[in-house]
């Protein structure tokens, strides 16, 4: 039986019984350490820091659990930090299974599950904000920060950075591939905490790679990596459009043959691909080619990495996003480009993203090497191409018209290749920053307040001018608490008028902003206390103005919202320039925009922390119940199929945001069904994510699937059935219901016969038209007042009351819902049968 981590390093191991107690388990798992891993190990249980600076596939990870293995065996409590939550959780799992439940514990800004556990899990905001509120005296013996070159990072860097100040006592191990040189932050290290710090770098790869600079066009390219065994390949675009483009393109090309086929429709065989990209992307792996983008939805995502680690898929087309934390077996790296948009503008890879994205390449255990192949551009390709057809015939080469770079192209050359491939990547550039909540966290710690922000500010890794800067600007967030009297500075210090909540800053920050603005809308008005025509709805749009925008989203909606407004001043006759200068006014739907800023203004003014975020009102999750929009049919109105997992991290972010902060004396019974609607809406199309903080929230649950199958399976399980919640499924049939209500206020008859064909709708509205000049679709409109349900074996009979403006109430609409379709499809099967007046 093999030995447990816990039994080969017990509590009170000395230095050199840990070292050999790691190995010899090390070695019972079958691993036998590199000497970087040995000399870092050795360093460890010594008491030093480590910074770990060794290519990808070295194995930063056993180094890690290593640390926690040597920090139990001390007493102290360790911590493990990350730069994604995704990643957080996964080191989670993982450290369960090695230490076992007791012994993990994992907090985020959502929840946290065991967080008294000698081994933590969190990312780096999260200690960071720990080291600020409790200062040196924080319970951290040990830190092992992952990806630690996010240090350099311009909206993130602070977490990485703020630890190393603030933690003296604390042992840290931090690891990155690609760190550059690190003297000054191994020296300040050294200075604060007075013990010794181990630099392990310069480490050869366990799987050398080869690097090639090509000329020859990118099928070609392919069709030689396959034939020289060189696959599974990654290609990596720096666009999500290209990588689906490229995937298209590629999928003329016989990239496997019929068992390898065969072996793909097996494995996916009971795989749910409901969505538009989803039909694509099947079509693609069935034909050995995976995607893999951020915009994807998660279940998608880890179908493509499941079958690559299986062997099945020989090329990967995606962005590179490939490079943090996701464990894809890649042979061959090949990039398409030397440049990439950094959102301001075009630019050449640094040697750190060269190096991050090229060091994918060759699995150890599995490669004797790995590949990483270049593209020179594409003018540089087709000139090539022509020389190599003019081969050595003098007049021919002579007749050549050689391409250039297209005008403002960011070009890049065998050069410039041949310069990354050598360059250390670039020292890391600290990005320090002070914001009120950080402030307000140092005075919470107490003490002599003003010398610790004297130190913060002054004594950290920022250059002179830099410094100045920020005590400038920790000055000004000063004088705010003062004169918002949040802060008072008298003959007994500095000390705070307010007592903080335990998870200050470290969940959503405005969340304490919206219980404020909640309180503004009247539950009992069921139209809304602004007049927006719905109060739950209202609540919605106060807590989606405190998450971050989904750009995709926001930039189609506004583009729809001009498109509507530009046909409508066309109709009535406004000129040109009349009409360019009214749509610079139009914008994304904003609902309670006035309301929400005058709030914000008054709470800011008494709790002026809340000014370091910015109020974004929106209206998605309120669009899509306002127009009773399915998942599917919301990315098909505003095209965001290459989002599809964006929008449905929102809506989970949302679907989280409702549920933790809405008090439930403010939930209506109008609110729950939105609240259900949204969970099952989101579980429905990919239960992870509503799964994933479920089990989060719920610790037993997490731990029982931390212990669950090693082994994943393609096809994850289906989603519960849509039916098991009744509230939700009542919504799902009620939205059905309004969408006809909605097209029938538009005298769409023809997507009303399409929807139901038997119904008699052209005569119906014919008929109700001769009596009525509209069909109200306001919040009374679409209350659960005006739906009855009959609910059957096998099936539901329904009826929708029309709002009319007389207020008869006496045409209906009725139909029947289709339980077994419901499940299969997982969404509510509604059909029509008769519109009718009473």
């Amino acid at each position: 039986m093999p030995v447990s981590l816990l039994d080969a390093v017990p509590r009170g191991a000395d230095p050199d019984d840990a070292y050999l107690g790691f190995v010899a388990w090390a070695e019972d798992q079958g691993l036998t350490l590199y000497p970087a891993q040995d000399e870092a190990v050795i360093e460890i249980v010594s008491g030093a820091h480590v910074i770990l600076s060794t290519p990808t596939g070295t194995g930063k990870s056993l180094v890690a659990v290593a640390a926690h293995a040597a920090a139990l065996a001390r007493g102290g409590r360790s911590y493990y930090t990350a730069p994604i939550k995704a990643l957080v959780s996964e080191k989670f799992f993982a450290l369960v299974d090695i230490f076992g439940a007791a012994n993990v514990g994992m907090v985020t800004g959502d929840s946290s599950v065991n967080a008294d556990a000698p081994i933590v899990c969190c990312t780096a905001e999260i200690l960071a904000n720990l080291a600020l509120r409790q200062g040196a005296g924080a319970e951290v013996a040990q830190v092992v920060m992952d990806e630690f070159h996010y240090y350099g990072d311009p909206d993130r860097g602070w977490a990485w950075q703020v630890p190393l100040l603030l933690l003296p006592r604390t042992q840290f191990i931090l690891m990155s591939a690609t760190l550059g040189d690190v003297t000054a932050i191994a020296d300040d290290l050294t200075r604060r905490t007075g013990m010794p710090v181990a630099r392990i770098t310069g480490v050869e790869r366990p799987v050398p790679l080869h690097f090639e600079y090509v000329r020859t066009p990118i099928h070609e390219t392919v069709e030689e990596l396959l034939h020289t065994a060189r696959a599974p390949i990654y290609i990596v675009h720096f666009s999500q459009a290209a990588a689906m483009e490229r995937a298209q393109a590629l999928s003329s090309i016989r990239i496997i043959d019929r068992a390898q086929r065969d072996a793909i429709a097996d494995a996916i065989g009971g795989f749910r691909f409901t969505t538009a990209f989803g039909r694509t992307l099947s079509r693609y792996v069935r034909a050995g080619i995976g995607v893999h983008h951020a915009g994807m939805l998660p279940r998608y995502r880890r179908l493509v990495e499941t079958l690559a680690q299986r062997g099945l898929l020989r090329v990967i087309c995606g962005t590179d996003t490939l490079g943090v934390g996701i464990n894809v077996p890649i042979r061959t790296v090949l990039l398409t480009a030397l440049t990439k948009f950094d959102g301001q503008r075009m630019r050449q890879l640094t040697a750190r993203e060269f190096h991050q994205i090229a060091g994918r390449a060759g699995r150890a255990g599995f490669d004797t090497a790995g590949t990483v192949v270049v593209m020179a551009p594409e003018h540089e390709i087709e000139n090539a191409v022509q020389i190599a057809k003019a081969a050595d015939d003098p007049k021919k080469l002579r007749k050549i018209i050689r391409k250039k770079a297209p005008q403002g192209f960011v070009n890049w050359t065998e050069t410039s290749y041949d310069r990354l491939i050598s360059a250390e990547p670039e020292p890391l550039t600290p990005q320090l920053q002070l914001t009120a909540a950080m402030l307000i966290n140092v005075i919470a710690r107490g003490g002599d307040v003003l010398h610790s922000m004297r130190s913060l500010v002054f004594d950290n890794h920022e250059p002179r001018a830099r410094q100045f800067e920020l005590a400038r600007r920790a000055l000004a967030i000063f004088r705010t608490l003062v004169v918002a009297q949040v802060v008072v500075w008298d003959a007994d210090g500095i000390r705070l008028t307010v007592e903080l909540q335990p998870n200050f800053a470290l969940n959503q920050p405005l969340s304490p902003f919206a219980l404020a603005a909640i309180e503004l809308l009247d539950p009992e008005d069921g139209a809304g206390s602004v007049g927006t025509g719905h109060y739950a709805l209202d609540v919605v749009s106060v807590i989606e103005a405190t998450l971050d925008d989904p750009r995709p989203v926001l930039s189609q909606q506004q583009f729809r919202a001009r498109g509507e407004a530009v046909a409508a001043m066309k109709r009535d006759g406004l000129d040109y320039d009349e009409r360019m200068e009214a749509l610079e006014e139009i914008t994304y739907p904003q609902p309670l925009a006035e309301l929400l800023a005058e709030a914000y203004a008054v709470f800011a003014s008494s709790q002026p922390w809340v000014l370091d975020f910015a109020l974004r009102p929106k209206s998605v999750v309120r669009d899509m119940f306002e127009r009773a929009l399915s998942f599917t049919e919301l990315i098909s109105l505003y095209q965001l199929a290459r989002s599809e997992g964006l929008v449905l991290r929102y809506l989970s972010d949302a679907y989280r945001a409702i549920r933790q902060t809405v008090p439930s004396d403010a939930q209506t019974s109008d609110l729950l069904d939105v609240i259900a609607w949204l969970g099952e809406m989101v579980r429905q199309v990919d239960s992870s994510l509503v799964d994933e903080w479920e089990s989060l929230v719920n610790p037993s649950l997490a731990l029982r699937q931390a212990q669950g199958p090693d082994e994943e399976p393609v096809v994850p399980p289906a989603p519960p059935s849509v039916l098991t919640n009744r509230r939700a499924f009542g919504v799902l049939v009620r939205n059905e219901l309004f969408r006809r209500v909605q097209l029938a206020a538009l005298q769409r008859d023809d997507e009303l016969v399409e929807l139901d064909p038997d119904a008699g709708w052209p005569e119906a509205l014919d008929a109700y038209y001769d009596e009525h000049d509209e069909i109200l679709t306001g919040g009374s409109a679409r209350s659960a007042s005006l739906v009855s349900i009959s609910e059957g074996p096998g099936e539901w009979r329904v009826e929708q009351t029309i709002d009319d403006p007389a207020g008869d109430h006496d045409w209906r609409i009725r139909g029947v819902v289709d339980l077994a379709a419901s499940e299969e499809v997982g969404t509510a099967v509604v059909r029509v049968t008769e519109v009718v007046r009473l």
